[in-house]
C-alpha cells in the first residue's frame, strides 16, 4: 500500500538568506520527520521530500507562508517506502548547475507548453502553426538510457555543465522547427530554453513541471521507458510508479 508522498517542487526566485532558510528548513522537516534533500542558493529553492501524507503537506502549508515561495505546487507521486535515507539542507552556488551566470529564470522565463498540448503536438507532428516538432532531451545520457519521449534529440551529456556546447554543435538540426524542451521536472528547462533563445532559435517552449508533470496529466503516450529518478526507487513509470531499471 502507498502510504508515503513524494514531492519536487523549485522555484527560482532572488534568495539573499540561504544560511538561515538552510536552518529553518532543516528544523521544520526534522520535526515533521521527513526526509530527502532541498538545495538553496542565490538563485532559488529545489527540494525534494518524502512522508506521510499530511506532515509532507503541512511542511508545504509553513512554505507557503514566505512570499517568495507562495505559488509553489509540488509534484507528487507515492510509494510504499521513504525512498530517502536521511534529510540534508544545502547552499549551493546553483539550484541547477550548469555554470553561465547570465542565464538567470528569476528575471524572465522562456515560454511554457503543457503537458496535454505537447501530447497532441506529438499526435498531430506539427505545433498549432504547421511547423514541425521536436523534443530535446536535457538530462544526462545515463537518465536518456531509462527512458525518454520517442524520436527526441539526446544531446550525450555526462553533466549539465555541457549543455551549451552539445546545445551549439546540435544546433541546425533545430532550426526552424519549434523545440520542447524536457527533463524530470522542469528545472534543467528553465536555463535550457533560456539558453536556446539566447542561441537565436525562435520557437522555443519547455515543458512545463518535466516529464512527471507529463505523467501526471497524460497517458503518457510518445514516452517510452522509464523516468529516472534521484532517490531509491531509481525510476518511474507513466503512471508514477516505481519500475525497474533497464541497467
Amino acid at each position: 500500500m502507498n502510504t508515503i508522498l513524494n514531492i519536487s517542487a523549485y522555484k527560482f526566485t532572488p534568495l539573499t538568506d540561504t544560511l538561515e532558510l538552510r536552518a529553518l528548513f532543516l528544523a521544520r522537516a526534522q520535526a515533521l520527520q521527513l526526509k530527502g534533500t532541498i538545495l538553496l542558493a542565490e538563485e532559488g529553492i529545489n527540494l525534494f521530500l518524502a512522508g506521510p501524507p499530511e506532515t509532507v503537506r503541512r511542511f508545504v502549508g509553513q512554505l507557503h507562508t514566505d512570499p517568495r515561495f507562495g505559488d509553489i505546487t509540488p509534484k507528487e507521486s507515492w510509494s510504499d517506502n521513504q525512498p530517502f535515507k536521511k534529510m540534508l539542507v544545502k547552499v549551493k552556488g546553483e539550484i541547477i548547475r550548469m555554470n553561465h551566470p547570465a542565464i538567470q529564470p528569476a528575471q524572465g522565463r522562456a515560454p511554457a507548453v503543457t503537458a496535454e498540448t505537447v501530447r497532441r503536438w506529438l499526435v498531430q507532428g506539427t505545433d498549432d502553426e504547421g511547423r514541425s516538432v521536436v523534443t530535446l532531451d536535457t538530462r544526462n545520457d545515463f537518465e536518456v538510457d531509462e527512458g525518454t519521449f520517442e524520436g527526441a534529440i539526446d544531446l550525450r551529456i555526462t553533466k549539465f555543465t555541457e549543455f551549451p556546447d552539445a546545445l551549439r554543435a546540435h544546433k541546425a538540426e533545430l532550426v526552424g522547427k519549434t523545440v520542447v524542451s524536457f527533463c524530470t521536472g522542469g528545472i534543467r528547462c528553465e536555463k535550457a530554453a533560456i539558453l536556446m533563445r539566447e542561441e537565436g532559435l525562435e520557437n522555443v517552449y519547455q515543458l512545463e513541471g518535466g516529464i512527471l508533470k507529463y505523467f501526471e496529466e497524460t497517458d503518457g503516450k510518445h514516452y517510452t521507458g522509464g523516468c529516472f529518478v534521484f532517490d531509491e526507487r531509481r525510476a518511474l513509470g507513466s503512471d508514477l510508479s516505481k519500475v525497474a531499471l533497464k541497467s
